[in-house]
Protein backbone atom coordinates (compact mmCIF):
# COMPACT_ATOMS: atom_id res chain seq x y z
CA UNK A 1 0.00 0.00 0.00
CA UNK A 2 1.36 3.26 -0.95
CA UNK A 3 1.86 5.56 1.92
CA UNK A 4 -0.85 8.40 2.04
CA UNK A 5 1.05 10.99 -0.03
CA UNK A 6 1.38 14.88 0.21
CA UNK A 7 -1.59 17.10 -0.68
CA UNK A 8 -3.15 19.97 -0.09
CA UNK A 9 -6.94 20.78 0.93
CA UNK A 10 -8.02 21.92 -2.45
CA UNK A 11 -11.44 21.88 -3.20
CA UNK A 12 -11.84 22.16 -7.09
CA UNK A 13 -15.52 21.56 -8.30
CA UNK A 14 -15.09 19.33 -11.91
CA UNK A 15 -18.44 18.53 -12.06
CA UNK A 16 -21.31 21.44 -12.11
CA UNK A 17 -24.88 20.86 -11.07
CA UNK A 18 -26.55 20.41 -8.68
CA UNK A 19 -26.65 17.72 -5.67
CA UNK A 20 -29.69 14.97 -6.57
CA UNK A 21 -28.61 15.09 -10.61
CA UNK A 22 -25.99 13.11 -10.42
CA UNK A 23 -26.85 10.51 -7.98
CA UNK A 24 -30.38 9.25 -9.37
CA UNK A 25 -28.59 8.44 -12.50
CA UNK A 26 -25.69 6.52 -10.80
CA UNK A 27 -27.61 4.80 -8.11
CA UNK A 28 -29.88 2.72 -10.83
CA UNK A 29 -27.38 0.74 -11.08
CA UNK A 30 -26.83 -0.17 -7.98
CA UNK A 31 -26.95 -3.99 -6.74
CA UNK A 32 -29.11 -6.01 -4.60
CA UNK A 33 -27.75 -7.09 -0.99
CA UNK A 34 -28.23 -10.43 -2.09
CA UNK A 35 -24.84 -10.67 -3.53
CA UNK A 36 -23.13 -9.41 -0.28
CA UNK A 37 -20.78 -11.74 1.94
CA UNK A 38 -22.67 -11.97 5.20
CA UNK A 39 -21.70 -10.05 7.88
CA UNK A 40 -19.07 -11.53 10.61
CA UNK A 41 -19.40 -10.62 14.74
CA UNK A 42 -16.69 -8.20 16.14
CA UNK A 43 -16.91 -5.99 18.77
CA UNK A 44 -13.86 -3.18 17.91
CA UNK A 45 -15.91 -1.06 15.92
CA UNK A 46 -19.53 0.59 16.75
CA UNK A 47 -20.13 0.23 12.62
CA UNK A 48 -23.17 -2.29 12.64
CA UNK A 49 -22.53 -5.55 11.66
CA UNK A 50 -25.93 -6.46 10.11
CA UNK A 51 -25.30 -7.28 6.50
CA UNK A 52 -27.20 -3.93 5.30
CA UNK A 53 -26.02 -1.61 7.64
CA UNK A 54 -22.40 -0.49 6.93
CA UNK A 55 -22.00 0.16 3.09
CA UNK A 56 -21.70 3.09 1.31
CA UNK A 57 -22.04 3.44 -1.97
CA UNK A 58 -20.31 5.65 -5.27
CA UNK A 59 -21.33 5.41 -8.63
CA UNK A 60 -17.27 4.80 -9.69
CA UNK A 61 -15.65 2.82 -6.78
CA UNK A 62 -18.95 0.77 -6.09
CA UNK A 63 -19.64 -0.44 -2.27
CA UNK A 64 -17.33 0.91 0.42
CA UNK A 65 -17.30 -1.12 3.42
CA UNK A 66 -17.35 0.73 6.75
CA UNK A 67 -17.39 -2.64 8.73
CA UNK A 68 -14.94 -5.27 8.14
CA UNK A 69 -11.71 -3.40 8.71
CA UNK A 70 -13.09 -3.47 12.19
CA UNK A 71 -11.30 0.09 13.18
CA UNK A 72 -13.71 2.58 12.67
CA UNK A 73 -15.74 3.78 15.27
CA UNK A 74 -17.71 7.46 15.40
CA UNK A 75 -17.67 9.44 18.46
CA UNK A 76 -19.39 12.92 19.30
CA UNK A 77 -16.15 14.72 18.52
CA UNK A 78 -14.71 12.90 15.09
CA UNK A 79 -14.54 9.81 13.29
CA UNK A 80 -11.60 7.15 13.87
CA UNK A 81 -10.48 4.46 11.32
CA UNK A 82 -10.54 3.88 7.24
CA UNK A 83 -13.10 2.21 5.49
CA UNK A 84 -12.22 -0.20 2.46
CA UNK A 85 -13.13 0.02 -1.57
CA UNK A 86 -12.57 -1.38 -4.86
CA UNK A 87 -9.08 1.34 -4.96
CA UNK A 88 -8.09 0.77 -1.10
CA UNK A 89 -8.40 2.39 2.07
CA UNK A 90 -10.43 5.34 2.96
CA UNK A 91 -8.96 7.14 5.68
CA UNK A 92 -11.50 9.50 7.98
CA UNK A 93 -8.68 10.35 10.63
CA UNK A 94 -4.82 10.89 10.20
CA UNK A 95 -4.66 9.47 13.63
CA UNK A 96 -5.50 5.80 12.62
CA UNK A 97 -4.83 5.00 9.43
CA UNK A 98 -3.64 1.66 7.84
CA UNK A 99 0.11 2.53 8.47
CA UNK A 100 -0.62 4.02 11.87
CA UNK A 101 -0.96 7.95 13.00
CA UNK A 102 0.25 10.01 10.30
CA UNK A 103 -0.69 13.49 11.53
CA UNK A 104 2.76 14.56 12.19
CA UNK A 105 3.77 14.05 8.80
CA UNK A 106 3.50 15.96 5.60
CA UNK A 107 0.36 14.81 4.70
CA UNK A 108 -1.44 17.37 7.56
CA UNK A 109 -3.95 16.90 10.60
CA UNK A 110 -6.82 15.60 8.80
CA UNK A 111 -10.21 13.66 10.17
CA UNK A 112 -13.92 13.78 9.59
CA UNK A 113 -15.51 16.04 12.53
CA UNK A 114 -18.84 15.22 14.55
CA UNK A 115 -20.06 18.30 16.15
CA UNK A 116 -22.04 16.47 19.33
CA UNK A 117 -25.14 16.31 17.41
CA UNK A 118 -24.67 14.31 14.62
CA UNK A 119 -23.62 16.66 11.94
CA UNK A 120 -19.89 15.66 10.30
CA UNK A 121 -17.93 17.64 8.46
CA UNK A 122 -14.14 17.66 7.67
CA UNK A 123 -11.70 15.39 5.11
CA UNK A 124 -11.66 11.77 4.79
CA UNK A 125 -8.63 10.84 2.35
CA UNK A 126 -7.71 8.02 -0.55
CA UNK A 127 -4.44 7.35 -2.12
CA UNK A 128 -5.86 6.83 -5.39
CA UNK A 129 -8.74 10.06 -5.78
CA UNK A 130 -7.66 11.86 -2.98
CA UNK A 131 -9.67 14.53 -0.85
CA UNK A 132 -13.00 13.13 -0.06
CA UNK A 133 -15.23 15.93 1.54
CA UNK A 134 -18.05 15.22 4.01
CA UNK A 135 -19.50 18.85 4.11
CA UNK A 136 -20.53 21.79 1.82
CA UNK A 137 -19.15 23.99 4.42
CA UNK A 138 -15.22 22.73 3.15
CA UNK A 139 -15.36 23.99 -0.35
CA UNK A 140 -17.84 26.91 0.06
CA UNK A 141 -20.27 25.27 -2.28
CA UNK A 142 -23.17 25.09 -0.06
CA UNK A 143 -24.72 28.55 -2.60
CA UNK A 144 -24.37 26.01 -5.18
CA UNK A 145 -25.50 22.39 -3.46
CA UNK A 146 -26.15 22.19 0.64
CA UNK A 147 -24.33 18.60 0.82
CA UNK A 148 -23.04 16.84 4.08
CA UNK A 149 -23.18 13.87 5.58
CA UNK A 150 -25.33 13.12 9.06
CA UNK A 151 -26.49 10.82 11.60
CA UNK A 152 -29.73 11.00 13.04
CA UNK A 153 -31.05 10.39 16.82
CA UNK A 154 -30.93 6.46 15.53
CA UNK A 155 -27.05 6.10 14.43
CA UNK A 156 -28.25 6.50 11.11
CA UNK A 157 -25.84 7.74 8.73
CA UNK A 158 -27.62 10.23 5.83
CA UNK A 159 -26.45 12.40 3.36
CA UNK A 160 -24.11 12.62 0.77
CA UNK A 161 -19.96 13.24 0.84
CA UNK A 162 -18.16 14.82 -2.80
CA UNK A 163 -14.90 13.69 -4.42
CA UNK A 164 -13.17 15.93 -7.33
CA UNK A 165 -12.11 12.35 -8.77
CA UNK A 166 -15.51 10.10 -8.18
CA UNK A 167 -18.52 11.99 -7.37
CA UNK A 168 -20.67 11.64 -4.68
CA UNK A 169 -20.51 9.57 -1.92
CA UNK A 170 -24.12 7.59 -0.73
CA UNK A 171 -24.50 6.71 3.03
CA UNK A 172 -28.16 5.81 2.75
CA UNK A 173 -30.68 4.45 0.09
CA UNK A 174 -33.62 6.17 2.11
CA UNK A 175 -32.16 9.68 0.86
CA UNK A 176 -33.10 8.94 -2.77
CA UNK A 177 -36.47 7.13 -1.67
CA UNK A 178 -38.30 4.42 0.08
CA UNK A 179 -39.13 2.44 -2.65
CA UNK A 180 -35.64 2.68 -4.14
CA UNK A 181 -34.73 0.61 -0.58
CA UNK A 182 -37.82 -1.51 -0.95
CA UNK A 183 -37.12 -2.43 -4.86
CA UNK A 184 -33.29 -1.87 -5.56
CA UNK A 185 -31.51 -1.93 -2.74
CA UNK A 186 -31.60 -1.57 0.86
CA UNK A 187 -28.28 -0.15 2.36
CA UNK A 188 -27.10 2.41 4.64
CA UNK A 189 -24.19 3.03 7.09
CA UNK A 190 -25.50 2.73 10.98
CA UNK A 191 -23.34 2.73 14.03
CA UNK A 192 -24.46 2.55 17.95
CA UNK A 193 -23.23 6.42 18.91
CA UNK A 194 -26.50 8.75 18.30
CA UNK A 195 -26.83 12.09 19.19
CA UNK A 196 -28.50 12.67 22.34
CA UNK A 197 -30.87 15.66 23.81
CA UNK A 198 -28.91 18.63 25.45
CA UNK A 199 -29.79 19.57 29.31
CA UNK A 200 -30.34 22.77 31.01
CA UNK A 201 -30.59 23.60 34.41
CA UNK A 202 -31.51 27.29 35.97
CA UNK A 203 -32.37 27.77 40.28
CA UNK A 204 -33.98 29.94 40.63
CA UNK A 205 -33.09 32.99 43.93
CA UNK A 206 -34.17 32.56 46.93
CA UNK A 207 -37.98 33.43 47.66
CA UNK A 208 -39.12 34.66 50.73
CA UNK A 209 -43.06 33.91 51.24
CA UNK A 210 -43.26 35.99 54.69
CA UNK A 211 -44.97 32.98 56.25
CA UNK A 212 -43.09 32.16 59.75
CA UNK A 213 -45.33 28.95 60.17
CA UNK A 214 -44.13 27.98 56.45
CA UNK A 215 -46.21 28.45 53.18
CA UNK A 216 -47.68 26.27 50.63
CA UNK A 217 -46.90 26.01 46.94
CA UNK A 218 -49.95 25.46 44.71
CA UNK A 219 -48.96 25.62 41.35
CA UNK A 220 -46.41 27.21 38.64
CA UNK A 221 -46.90 29.26 35.20
CA UNK A 222 -44.50 29.56 32.88
CA UNK A 223 -44.03 31.50 29.63
CA UNK A 224 -41.91 30.67 26.37
CA UNK A 225 -42.31 28.37 23.92
CA UNK A 226 -41.75 24.47 23.24
CA UNK A 227 -40.97 25.53 19.83
CA UNK A 228 -42.43 21.98 19.02
CA UNK A 229 -40.76 20.09 21.37
CA UNK A 230 -43.30 17.76 23.70
CA UNK A 231 -44.58 18.60 26.81
CA UNK A 232 -41.58 17.59 29.57
CA UNK A 233 -39.18 19.36 27.49
CA UNK A 234 -39.55 22.35 30.28
CA UNK A 235 -39.62 20.75 33.39
CA UNK A 236 -39.96 22.40 37.22
CA UNK A 237 -38.28 21.17 40.55
CA UNK A 238 -38.85 22.81 43.66
CA UNK A 239 -36.88 23.28 47.17
CA UNK A 240 -38.20 24.31 50.43
CA UNK A 241 -36.31 25.76 53.53
CA UNK A 242 -36.35 27.20 56.86
CA UNK A 243 -33.31 28.99 56.28
CA UNK A 244 -31.99 31.28 53.82
CA UNK A 245 -29.08 28.88 52.94
CA UNK A 246 -30.97 26.12 52.78
CA UNK A 247 -30.29 23.03 52.50
CA UNK A 248 -32.03 22.91 49.08
CA UNK A 249 -33.17 19.42 47.91
CA UNK A 250 -34.94 19.89 44.12
CA UNK A 251 -37.33 17.47 43.57
CA UNK A 252 -40.54 16.92 41.29
CA UNK A 253 -44.11 15.33 41.62
CA UNK A 254 -42.78 11.94 43.32
CA UNK A 255 -40.71 13.46 46.12
CA UNK A 256 -37.55 12.67 44.45
CA UNK A 257 -35.29 14.02 41.67
CA UNK A 258 -35.92 11.88 38.91
CA UNK A 259 -39.65 13.31 38.00
CA UNK A 260 -40.67 17.46 37.05
CA UNK A 261 -43.15 19.73 37.24
CA UNK A 262 -44.54 20.23 33.62
CA UNK A 263 -47.02 21.51 31.21
CA UNK A 264 -47.52 24.23 27.96
CA UNK A 265 -46.63 27.66 28.71
CA UNK A 266 -49.08 30.00 29.96
CA UNK A 267 -51.00 26.67 31.28
CA UNK A 268 -51.11 26.80 35.56
CA UNK A 269 -49.10 23.04 36.51
CA UNK A 270 -50.34 22.26 39.80
CA UNK A 271 -47.67 21.78 42.24
CA UNK A 272 -49.36 17.93 44.06
CA UNK A 273 -46.83 17.53 46.32
CA UNK A 274 -47.91 19.04 49.36
CA UNK A 275 -45.85 17.92 51.87
CA UNK A 276 -42.55 18.03 50.29
CA UNK A 277 -42.72 21.44 50.68
CA UNK A 278 -45.33 22.95 53.43
CA UNK A 279 -44.17 24.09 56.46
CA UNK A 280 -41.23 26.25 55.09
CA UNK A 281 -40.74 29.92 54.30
CA UNK A 282 -38.40 29.94 51.67
CA UNK A 283 -38.01 28.17 48.46
CA UNK A 284 -36.07 27.79 45.26
CA UNK A 285 -37.28 26.79 41.93
CA UNK A 286 -35.22 24.82 39.41
CA UNK A 287 -35.80 24.76 35.22
CA UNK A 288 -34.94 21.77 33.46
CA UNK A 289 -34.97 22.42 29.69
CA UNK A 290 -34.17 19.84 27.05
CA UNK A 291 -33.81 19.97 23.34
CA UNK A 292 -34.32 17.42 20.73
CA UNK A 293 -31.82 14.54 20.16
CA UNK A 294 -30.17 16.22 17.13
CA UNK A 295 -29.81 19.07 19.37
CA UNK A 296 -31.28 21.33 16.96
CA UNK A 297 -34.20 22.93 18.45
CA UNK A 298 -34.56 24.31 21.76
CA UNK A 299 -37.34 25.27 24.18
CA UNK A 300 -37.49 28.86 25.29
CA UNK A 301 -38.79 30.57 28.69
CA UNK A 302 -39.37 34.13 29.34
CA UNK A 303 -40.99 34.58 32.60
CA UNK A 304 -41.78 31.99 35.60
CA UNK A 305 -44.57 32.57 38.64
CA UNK A 306 -45.25 30.73 41.50
CA UNK A 307 -48.35 30.83 43.51
CA UNK A 308 -48.00 30.02 47.46
CA UNK A 309 -50.40 30.52 50.45
CA UNK A 310 -49.92 31.01 53.89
Amino acid sequence: MKLFSSSTKTAVVRRTGFLGAGILIGVAVFLVFAALPSSRAFASTNISATTNQHWGWNDILGWIDFYNTQSITVNSSQLTGYASSSIGYISLDCGTTPIGNICSSQNGNYKVTNNGAGTLAGWAWNDSTGWISFSCTNNNWCATSTYGVYIDSSGNFHGYAWSDSVGWISFNCLDISASFCTNTSNYEVATSWAPVPLIGTLDSTTFDTGSTAGAQLNSVIWQGTLNGLPIGSVGFQFAAANSTSGPWSFTGPDGTASTTYAGNPGVPIPITNYTAYSGERYFRYRIIMTTNSSQSITPQVTGVSVNWSP
